[in-house]
């Protein structure tokens, strides 16, 4: 059997921004189009997916028929809220804030044995409920931040930030959406900041995997292309990794 020789890191993970970003602001409209709607609602969370899906909105639709929910918990950093607003004032949009802490901690009081990482998927889940009750109010169709990435290692929490009906960034890799952050003018603050849930204090997503981003996502490319093991882990050495 033939065994597929694999290209460089770039090749793997360089696209032609411009047009990724032609084809996603299409995209939006006309998934809004085609279900009735002509606003889009974004959880920002002050990381770079939410601040990505924002910038895309914006550019689709214009910053007056986008929402913009921050939905903080009381654990939350205060880099997340200083970074959501920055997102918001960046791409002109009004940002709407909604402590989920009192439904969060109200289920906690009730649940003794709550470990941290159930309570990070409960934050998840509150956040969902306040994100499609404020789109049934403005209109507004929720738009999901979700990457390629997470969705590949499971890294998400189910009827949580997997629920938005249309995910832009669903066939991006993480690496992939830094990237495209960048060319959108997406603050440099948020792009370079480590990626975290923010659902638990200190937690980064690297640490979580095990990997980081900038070597899981080659792999993960070459995988799902069919090179060998051995080419796969090469080329997705540090070395060879896309820097940042």
């Amino acid at each position: 059997m033939r065994i597929l020789e694999a290209p460089k890191a770039q090749e793997v993970l360089e696209l032609n921004w411009p047009l990724v970003v032609d084809f996603l602001t299409r995209f939006i409209r006309e998934e809004l189009s085609w279900r009735g709607y002509e606003k889009a609602l974004v959880a920002v969370s002050g990381g770079v997916d939410s601040a990505t899906t924002l910038a895309l909105a914006v550019r689709a639709l214009g910053a007056e028929r986008v929402h913009a929910l921050f939905l903080p918990h009381r654990e939350s950093s205060p880099t997340s809220r200083e970074h959501a607003y920055l997102v918001a004032e960046t791409f002109g949009v009004a940002l709407e804030e909604v402590d989920i802490t009192p439904m969060v901690e109200a289920y906690a009081a009730l649940t003794p044995d709550l470990t941290p990482h159930r309570k990070g998927n409960v934050m998840a889940r509150a956040r969902m409920i306040v994100l499609f009750d404020k789109s049934q109010a403005y209109g507004a169709l929720p738009l999901g931040t979700g990457n390629k990435t997470e969705r590949l290692f499971g890294y998400f929490t189910w009827h949580g930030d997997d629920t938005p009906p249309v995910n832009p960034l669903g066939d991006l890799y993480k690496t992939q959406v830094w990237r495209l952050a960048e060319h959108l003018g997406v603050p440099e603050a948020v792009v370079k900041k480590p990626p975290t849930a923010d659902l638990i204090p200190g937690q980064t997503d690297e640490a979580d995997l095990g990997v980081r981003y900038l070597r899981a996502d080659v792999i993960l490319e070459h995988y799902l292309k069919g090179y060998s093991d051995a080419t796969s882990w090469a080329w997705a050495s540090p070395r060879r990794s896309l820097g940042g």
